[in-house]
């Protein structure tokens, strides 16, 4: 989707001549209903607020009301959206933000005036109201509906984090984008081509290793899970490199662009969604299209392991041993547990290169869904690195719920043939995080001799909340959510010189 034009404005919003205009409204004493903010003039307001008033409209979040624009205000309709206070957070203002844009409908125009309190409400803003306002780009008859072409923010102050707004949703519509594309169309190589299109003209250099490079370089996991397909698997390495670059990370995406279990064959039915399973990789990638263009301090390089999981005569078998770039062997005993073994490629490939901190984020396992619901992702890994996760998610107001690496679950991983397997076989018990000691095994080393320690490594299974299969809610859409995509943007633009430390120490 293309995102409509954001502009600034000091205007009253009274005289602003759009299709929609969006208003906040908080609880006020009495049970009366007050208009929030100070945009408008005070007979506007008035106005507003007692027609609020005497249709006793609900001011709770998620609470949204499409209203005739009284006289004297130039808009077509007014949205009065819950606040739930009168001190919103840019939490609340995201949130807001998101509802009103979809109650509003289809316009070609909108402007948005909820009350701000600084930069950060002004990036909330513009990012609720953008992520709500996401249209998917549908294979259907040409509609009629208009394009949405303009957003006017009425009484932002922070042009630079209007800018870091509509980059952060700019990068989030781009992984719905990708994870909406139909699996025909979206294979390790075509996904390849639209990252290098969508990253033309910015500073991100890329490069592709085809199946013959794989092989040479001992990528047995991507191989393996890609052996099965007509269109063979990729690794994608993309690399920011900014001047004095304060440190390092290294972004690990799984990339199946479908999955249907391999010979471990799937039932049908659930393989339906199973496009959705490239998300990790369309995450990264959008990540690092951020980064570089709002210029993070720190050296990003992104690594999206990309392989299509299909049965055939060429599939992987239960019961085969593969390798895994560096050498680790690995006894597959269900093609379907598939998107740890690219990633095992992946971490290995990021750790070779020594980066002060190893993300890896995939739809992982069902298991996490179970546990956490669609609202949350599982976070797991080093103390250090899950801090770093934990508290990026937090300021850009995504969910994240730690959990546990036990290590009496590692013996179910254990082989009689290879260094260990991919599942443990015999029990169902703790998938989630069966699943994170497994990659944990891939998290390479750094220094040397006495000080030599495993690289800070935090794992992301997102497999709940990548896609919403209810009713939208907020700014998220049913479907493609992209995400995390705003938390690691987040991390790689708020590491500092005192955060890379800590993780080196």
């Amino acid at each position: 989707m293309s995102l409509p034009r954001v502009a600034l404005s000091d205007q009253s919003p009274a005289f602003i001549a759009c299709d929609a205009l969006i208003v906040g409204i908080a609880p006020g004493p009495d049970g009366s209903v007050e208009i929030s903010g100070d945009a408008f003039g005070p007979d506007h307001k008035r106005q507003l607020g007692s027609q609020a008033s005497t249709l006793s409209l609900a001011t709770s979040m998620d609470d949204a009301h499409v209203l005739p624009a009284p006289d004297g205000v130039e808009a077509t309709k007014v949205i009065l959206v819950g606040l739930g206070s009168d001190s919103p957070t840019p939490d609340t203002l995201r949130h807001a933000a998101g509802v009103a844009v979809r109650t509003a409908g289809k316009n070609a125009h909108i402007a948005i005036a909820l009350p701000s309190a600084g930069p950060q409400s002004d990036q909330a803003i513009v990012e609720g109201a953008l992520l709500g306002g996401y249209r998917v780009t549908a294979k259907k008859k040409p509609s009629t509906d208009p394009e949405w072409e303009t957003l006017t923010v009425v009484g932002a102050t922070d042009p630079a984090a209007i800018h870091t707004g509509l980059s952060t949703a700019q990068a989030v519509a781009f992984v719905r984008d990708l994870v909406n594309t139909p699996p025909n169309e979206l294979y390790p190589e075509s996904f390849s081509q639209r990252v290098a299109d969508a990253l033309a003209g910015v500073p991100v250099s890329i490069e592709v290793f085809n199946e013959d490079q794989l092989a040479e370089g001992g990528f047995g996991g991507l191989l393996g899970v890609g052996g099965g397909s007509a269109r063979p698997p990729r690794l994608v390495a993309l690399r920011y490199q900014p001047e004095q670059a304060l440190g390092h990370i290294a972004l690990i995406g799984k990339g199946i662009t479908f999955d249907s279990g391999g010979l471990s064959l799937k039932p049908p039915s659930s393989m339906v969604g199973m496009k959705y399973d490239m998300t990790g990789a369309a995450t990264v990638a959008g990540v690092i299209l951020a980064a570089a263009t709002l210029g993070s301090p720190v050296a990003i390089t992104a690594w999206l392991c990309l392989a299509e999981n299909m049965p055939s005569g060429t599939a992987q078998r239960p019961g085969d041993v593969i390798t895994i770039r560096g050498g680790t062997t690995v006894e597959v005993l269900n093609t379907d547990a598939e998107g740890r073994l690219v990633l095992a490629d992946g971490l290995q490939a990021a750790s070779e290169e020594s980066p002060d901190l190893l993300i890896d984020i995939a739809t992982l396992t069902g298991a996490a869904r179970i546990a956490l619901g669609e609202r949350y992702a599982g976070l797991m890994g080093h103390e250090a690195a899950r801090a770093v996760v934990a508290e990026s998610a937090q300021r850009a107001g995504e969910l994240v719920w730690p959990m546990p690496l036990p290590d009496e679950l590692r013996t179910g991983l254990k082989s009689d043939v290879a260094d260990i397997a991919n599942v443990a076989t015999g029990s169902t018990l703790g998938g989630m995080l069966v699943a994170g000691l497994f990659l944990e095994e891939f998290v390479g080393t750094t220094g040397e001799g006495d000080d030599q320690r495993p690289i800070p490594w935090a794992h992301l299974d997102i497999a709940g909340p990548a896609s919403n299969s209810s009713s939208p809610w907020g700014y998220t859409p049913k479907g493609p959510t992209g995400a995390l995509t705003r938390s690691l943007i987040e991390l790689v633009r708020g590491l500092d010189a005192e955060g890379i430390a800590r993780l080196r120490q």
